[in-house]
């Protein structure tokens, strides 16, 4: 355990349980294991040895599962929160389903690589956005191949035209954005990837779609909601950390990791 005054780093953790106390019943001796240490946690993940509490409703310290045999420690550690992310914006907040369109901006992070996956495998149209010819290439090259792929370095790119042509006119169905510029003269050069406005992405919603937002600042003006209620759209924010922070949610957060 590293003293109080000490600033534990790294919280997505993966190995093999060493010990197990008399009251644990879910993991034994030598299961490999992969989970995500909790904000207040004093232990640190890049620790060889690390004392952990199993899941249960009333207290967590760190929520393990069960590593497939085909992935590496580091792609498990790795991979955890972002799958984790993706998986919590496409089921929980944006109800995905067979046939919807999926918008996923910057497509190629870690993040978005998973969320484009997750979509495809549940049979999702998806489009998705590249801020670069390497990162574009990477995604065209993916099985099953995206409907269409975006790179927004290219000033010639208009994003809001280009879903509703590739949905026939009708929008699409989910957003996952990056961010999102909030004004017109917001100057997006400043920023280190080009981000769509934030009424590039009302254009090209679809009738009761999802926008799924890791703008934080996100403010929305009356026009902005208007809009968004004549589509009977709806706006959800996705925190990395809330399934950490909110107990409520915390008996769900086991399912989700075992998928």
């Amino acid at each position: 355990m590293l003293e109080k005054e000490s600033v534990p780093v790294g919280r997505e953790v993966a190995g093999v349980i060493m010990e197990v106390g008399s009251k644990v019943s879910f993991f034994q001796q030598d299961d490999d294991v992969v989970g995500i240490l909790p904000l207040d946690s004093q232990e640190s993940g890049l620790s060889e040895v690390l004392w952990i509490h199993e899941h249960n409703l009333d207290f967590l310290l760190v929520l393990p599962v069960l590593k497939p045999e085909k992935i590496s420690w580091v792609e498990a550690a790795g991979a955890v929160r972002d799958g984790l992310s993706a998986y919590t914006a496409l089921h929980f907040l944006a109800h995905l389903g067979p046939g919807k369109s999926v918008l996923i901006m910057d497509g190629a992070s870690p993040f978005g690589a998973l969320a484009v996956q997750l979509s495809q495998h549940t049979g999702a149209m998806v489009i998705a956005t590249a801020y670069n010819h390497e990162d574009k290439q990477y995604l065209e090259k993916l099985k099953p191949s995206l409907a269409r792929v975006l790179d927004l370095s290219k000033s010639k790119v208009d994003l809001a035209e280009a879903c509703l042509e590739e949905t026939g006119g009708l929008g699409v169905d989910i957003v996952i954005d990056a961010g999102v510029i909030l004004y017109k003269s917001e100057n997006s050069i400043t920023k280190s990837q080009p981000l769509p406005h934030k009424h590039d992405i009302i254009t090209l919603l679809s009738v009761g779609s999802h926008w799924v937002t890791r703008e934080e600042n996100l403010q929305l003006d009356p026009p902005d909601s208007h809009s968004l209620f004549l589509k009977g759209a709806t706006v959800s924010f996705l925190n990395n950390e809330i399934w950490n922070l909110s107990n409520a949610q915390q008996g769900k957060y086991l399912h989700i990791l075992s998928v």
